[in-house]
């Protein structure tokens, strides 16, 4: 049986805000490390993993599916976002 993701309490509000900036957002999270959120601003493509930036450090770290994904990925931009004003500085990177 599966079950669904759990999301990041600050999930919903980065992506409101990344949508309200212009981005394109689809919310890609399925588990085995993919991260969280494709998003397309200004022709370019940058995966995001969201982590709650109000929780501790420890609690904030990569799952170890995920640092295999970051280890491995060969593709575009791949970061990992704790914040809307975060996720709106990474956008601003590829104006």
């Amino acid at each position: 049986m599966r079950y669904a993701n759990r999301i990041d309490a600050n999930q919903n509000a980065i992506v409101d805000a990344l949508r309200e900036a212009g981005a394109s957002v689809r919310i890609i999270s399925q588990g085995d490390g993919i991260p969280d959120l494709l998003v397309g601003y200004n022709n370019f493509t940058i995966l995001m993993e969201v982590k709650d930036g109000d929780k501790p450090p420890s609690a904030r770290k990569l799952t170890d599916s995920e640092q295999k994904f970051f280890n491995e990925w060969r593709g575009g931009m791949l970061v990992i976002v704790n914040s809307v004003e975060q996720a709106l500085e990474i956008i601003k990177w590829v104006k």
